[in-house]
């Protein structure tokens, strides 16, 4: 998949899938906005990209900082073709009962009010290319519960509506809303699901976690013109034939 003079912005760039979405995408000629509140891991990875990378600070939960994040990319490289909503967090793990409340929300504010400020802030830019692509990180959990996790599938659903209703609204002009549902990735975020020792998933063995560069490669597959028939709805790492059309068996 060939980006060059494509440019392409990443929330939760920092680590983990952003990072590698990062590289993969530069590495296939892209300019990358990599977005963050880790401002230090950011700048080692620009250091990596070199002219072709700007870093940014931004909490996505903040929609101020993602509209002027969205502004500051269209300045340095001219336009925005493809937003990857990848920032979310999973903790507080807890029990319903044992939950915090403002901890909770703060879940719903990264994981689905950050999708929404994204779309929001990057439309007008991906419309004035004449469209482009809005891809996002749903989950299996977006579709089925989890114990302990109940902010973090409850905000996984509501982005996949919101992608579905992001496709109704725009297809027409040229917006590409795609999901990607990656199973579980050996990031940050499996270390701290393992210490929580809730639920099946903690007790997962690391190597049965898939690397993070395999969603990046998915994210640039998800590009191109094969991916168009999953346009409002979800692609699942998980199926084989996937696997196989991005290169990755």
């Amino acid at each position: 998949m060939d980006m060059k003079n494509k440019t392409v912005m990443i929330t939760g760039a920092s680590r983990g899938i952003g990072a590698e979405a990062a590289r993969v995408f530069a590495a296939a000629g892209a300019n990358v906005a990599l977005l963050a509140r880790s401002t230090d891991a950011l700048g080692d990875l620009v250091g990596e990209m070199g002219k072709t990378a700007i870093a940014i600070p931004c909490n996505v939960a903040r929609y101020g900082e993602v509209s002027s994040a969205v502004e500051t990319t269209v300045r340095a490289f001219g336009g925005l073709d493809v937003l990857i909503n990848n920032a979310g967090v999973i903790e507080p793990i807890s029990h319903l009962t044992q939950a915090d409340p403002d901890g909770w929300g703060q879940v719903i504010d990264i994981n689905l009010k950050g999708v929404f400020n994204g779309i929001h802030a990057a439309l007008p830019a991906l419309k004035a290319q004449g469209g482009g692509s809005v891809l996002t990180i749903s989950s299996g959990a977006a579709h089925g519960p989890v114990e302990a996790w109940s902010a973090y599938c409850a905000s996984k659903a509501a982005v996949n509506m919101l992608n579905r209703c992001l496709h109704l609204e725009e297809a027409e002009n040229g917006i590409r809303a795609i999901g990607l549902s990656p199973g579980t990735v050996a990031t940050q975020m499996q270390r701290e699901i393992k210490a929580s020792g809730i639920n099946r998933v903690s007790k997962l063995a690391w190597e049965d976690h898939i690397p993070a560069d395999w969603p990046a490669k998915c994210l640039l597959w998800m590009c191109g013109a094969e991916a168009d028939r999953f346009m409002g709805e979800e692609i699942s790492l998980r199926d084989e034939e996937i696997l196989r059309a991005v290169g990755l068996q």
